[in-house]
């Protein structure tokens, strides 16, 4: 397969240990954020640069201040600039962002201040984009800001619901844009969105994995009311990374078969 066409996988990680095991699965793409709960927001420089030693593929950073919508303020847009500049200090190949005027279109100040910020790196403009008024125009706005990917579940919940939409995408972007397939995304789905067009896929790949902790006080919650179990942790699953480098080209399939996951 050419360097024009080779499939590509991303993970989101909020943890080290979802780091190291992409490091160790020969991933090609990690997205490093902070709570993934929330949708995923900036990670902190000690992550970065943690994140930036122990793995040395392609590495995105979110550029996000806060969970919510995608409205930002003044305020905000200097944070997101100023985190950008940090990232690339911290050695992130590429950045992740996305903006929004109140009435859905793509903010076009807000997102070329940030591409201005990330000259010279990689961009991927995220699933904003799939709460956007009008995935066309919105498609035509990226493309016009040179912002070389979008993440997207085709505007709805998950890639599977999507995938139709994803495939027009695919079509009308014409090589222009990349189309990375994220959203509920897994194993079973790769070989439709192949067939779409899809060369780019994003994932999580996270499982559920018990606290080493022993001394328990779950009645005691350190976040919202309602959380996820607190002695269970969320993090990249080798098995599930190796099923879905299987299943992708490139040299991967050598790597897991060796017994590098």
């Amino acid at each position: 397969m050419s360097a024009e066409t080779r499939e590509v996988l991303e993970i989101c990680v909020d943890c080290m240990a979802s780091v190291e095991a992409c490091a160790a699965a020969g991933v090609d793409r990690i997205e490093l954020c902070a709570g993934l709960v929330e949708g995923g927001t900036t990670p902190s420089v000690g992550f970065m640069r943690a994140a930036r030693a122990a793995y040395g593929g392609r590495l995105m950073v979110m550029i996000r201040p806060r969970a919510g919508d995608f409205v930002v303020s003044a305020g905000e847009l200097r944070v997101m600039e100023e985190d950008v500049r940090v990232a690339r200090g911290e050695g992130a190949d590429g950045v992740v962002f996305g903006c929004l005027c109140p009435d859905g279109r793509i903010d076009e100040v807000a997102a070329g201040g940030l591409v201005g910020a990330a000259c010279g790196m990689d961009m991927t403009f995220h699933r904003a984009f799939d709460v956007s008024r009008d995935l066309e125009e919105s498609l035509e706005t990226l493309i016009g800001l040179g912002i070389p990917r979008v993440l997207t579940s085709g505007g709805e919940a998950s890639v599977e619901v999507g995938m139709g939409v994803i495939g027009e995408l695919v079509r009308r972007a014409a090589g222009r844009l990349a189309v990375l397939a994220g959203g509920g995304m897994r194993a079973g789905l790769v070989e439709r969105l192949r067939g779409l067009g899809v060369r780019e896929f994003h994932m999580s790949a996270r499982s559920g994995f018990a606290s080493p902790m022993e001394y328990r006080r779950p009645e005691i919650p350190m976040g919202a009311s309602v959380v996820p179990g607190e002695y269970e942790r969320r993090q990249a699953d080798p098995a599930v990374l190796g099923a879905m480098l299987e299943l992708l080209s490139g040299p991967h399939a050598a790597l897991t078969k060796a017994g590098a996951v």
